[in-house]
C-alpha cells in the first residue's frame, strides 16, 4: 500500500469521526430541546393530547364529525393554555429566616422577597417554596418595573430534625394545570430543629473545675499535686528526692503526689434500636445527653460525643446542638451501648467522667457490662430513658451511678442527689 493511500485512509477516517461527533452534538441539543419541552408538559395534558389524536383519526375514519369537532376542541383548548407560559420570571429572589437554628416546638418566621430589577414589568407567577417533604405557594401579582413583593411565613417545627428550604421555585402555568414552566432561583438554607434542653444552677454536674485538673485517689510518683513524703526505693527519680528531710531523719526520703487528670468529660449516647422502646425514649435520650454536654461546655469541659461508630462535633454548643439535630438511630449491625462503652475506652482511655445514655430496654446485667467496660479510673454515670416514670430513680451498679428518667425536667434534681 502506497503512502498516499495511507494518507487518503486517515483522512477518511478524520472526517467519520468528525462526522460522528457532529451527530453526537447534534442528537446532545435535541434531547435537551426535548428534555425541556417536555418538563413542560404535565401528565394531564399527555392524555389530552393523545385523545386529540385518537379523537381525530376515529373522526376521519367513521366519517362523524363530532369526533372530529371533538378533536379539534381540545387541540384549541391546549394551544390557549400554551400561551400562559409565554412571559418571564426573572425575579431576583430574597429568602431570608430570621432564625436558622430553633428547638422543637418553637416556629421558625421567614421572609421571601421577590423584585422586578428590570425595565419591563412580569406577569403574575405562582411561587413554590419547598420545606421539607412539603411546600409552600404564594400567588405573585404582576409586578412593574422597579417594584418588589414580599411573602411572609411560619414553619412549625414538631419534631427534631435538619430541614432543608428552598430552593424558591418561580411557576408559571395555564389554570388548568396542563403546562408548567419552572424556573429555581436562590439557594436552599438548612434549618436547624435542636432537641429540648434543661439548664442547670451552677455547678449541677458536681464535678471541680481546675486548671491542674481533677486529684484523685490515686498516687502518683511524678505530678503537680503534692501528697505527702516517703522513703527512697530503688528505680525512683533522684530529682523528687527531698533533702531536707532526708538530712533530718537520716533516710533518703522522695516526694509523693497525687494523680491528677485534666476534666475529659464524654458523653456516650447510645443509638441503637435495641436499646430503646420507641421514639419517645430515644428522644428523650438525646435531650438528656444535650442538656449534659451544654452544662459541660458551659463549664469549659473538655466535652467528647460518641455515639455508635462515630463522633459528634461538640467544640461548641451551637456544634453540638446542629449534630443532635441530625442524628438517627444506628443500624442494628452497629451494637448496643455495651459495645459503645468499648469504644469510648479504645479511644478515650484518659476520660474523666464518661456519661452512658440509653433506654430503657437495656437491662441491669448490660449496664453492668458497659459500665466494666469504661476506662479505669473515670467517674461513670448512666441515664437511662424511660417515659412515664412519676419520679427519677436512683441506684448503684458496680461503681456507677444509674439514673432513669421519666421526663427531661427531673434531670437536674436526679443529677443532685446521684452526685451528692
Amino acid at each position: 500500500m502506497t503512502t498516499e493511500a495511507l494518507g487518503q485512509g486517515a483522512a477518511t477516517e478524520d472526517r467519520r469521526a468528525w462526522y460522528g461527533q457532529l451527530a453526537l452534538d447534534a442528537l446532545r441539543r435535541v434531547g435537551g430541546v426535548l428534555g425541556r419541552v417536555f418538563a413542560v408538559v404535565r401528565p394531564a395534558a399527555w392524555v389530552l393530547l393523545a385523545g386529540a389524536v385518537v379523537l381525530w383519526i376515529a373522526g376521519r375514519s367513521l366519517g362523524w364529525w363530532e369526533l372530529t369537532v371533538a378533536a379539534v376542541s381540545i387541540a384549541v383548548v391546549l394551544l390557549l393554555c400554551l400561551l400562559f407560559l409565554i412571559g418571564r420570571t426573572a425575579y431576583d429572589v430574597s429568602l431570608d429566616l430570621n432564625r436558622t437554628r430553633v428547638v422543637v416546638g418553637e416556629r421558625a418566621i421567614g421572609a421571601l422577597t421577590l423584585s422586578n430589577t428590570s425595565s419591563r414589568a412580569i406577569l403574575p407567577s405562582r411561587v413554590l417554596l419547598p420545606v421539607g417533604s412539603g411546600r409552600g405557594v404564594f400567588d405573585v401579582q404582576r409586578l412593574a418595573a422597579g417594584e418588589s413583593a414580599e411573602e411572609l411565613f411560619a414553619i412549625p417545627t414538631s419534631r427534631r430534625a435538619v430541614v432543608k428550604v428552598g430552593p424558591v421555585s418561580v411557576v408559571r402555568g395555564d389554570p388548568l394545570g396542563l403546562f408548567e414552566r419552572v424556573h429555581r432561583r436562590d439557594e436552599p438554607v438548612d434549618l436547624f430543629v435542636h432537641p429540648r434542653t434543661v439548664l442547670f444552677d451552677g455547678q449541677s454536674l458536681g464535678f471541680l473545675r481546675d486548671l491542674e485538673g481533677l486529684p484523685a485517689t490515686d498516687l502518683s510518683p511524678d505530678d503537680v499535686s503534692f501528697h505527702a513524703l516517703r522513703e527512697y526505693q530503688p528505680g525512683d527519680d533522684l530529682r523528687h528526692v527531698h533533702w531536707k528531710s532526708t538530712a533530718r531523719t537520716g533516710h533518703m526520703m522522695v516526694r509523693q503526689y497525687e494523680e491528677t487528670r485534666r476534666s475529659h468529660f464524654v458523653i456516650g449516647l447510645s443509638t441503637s434500636p435495641a436499646d430503646y422502646r420507641d421514639d419517645a425514649e430515644f428522644e428523650l435520650a438525646i435531650s438528656a445527653a444535650g442538656s449534659l454536654g451544654l452544662r459541660a461546655l458551659r463549664d469549659s469541659h473538655r466535652v467528647e460525643v460518641r455515639v455508635q461508630e462515630r463522633a459528634l462535633p461538640s467544640g461548641t454548643g451551637k456544634q453540638f446542638l446542629d449534630s443532635l439535630s441530625a442524628l438517627g438511630q444506628s443500624k442494628p449491625r452497629s451494637g448496643t451501648v455495651v459495645d459503645l462503652a468499648g469504644v469510648v475506652a479504645a479511644t478515650l482511655p484518659l476520660a474523666s467522667v464518661v456519661v452512658l445514655v440509653c433506654g430503657s430496654r437495656v437491662d441491669a446485667n448490660d449496664l453492668r457490662s458497659a459500665c466494666s467496660r469504661l476506662p479505669f479510673g473515670a467517674r461513670v454515670l448512666a441515664v437511662v430513658a424511660s417515659p412515664g416514670e412519676a419520679a427519677p430513680s436512683l441506684r448503684r451498679i458496680g461503681e456507677a451511678d444509674v439514673v432513669t428518667l421519666g421526663a427531661l425536667e427531673q434531670l437536674p434534681n436526679a443529677l443532685r442527689k446521684g452526685l451528692a
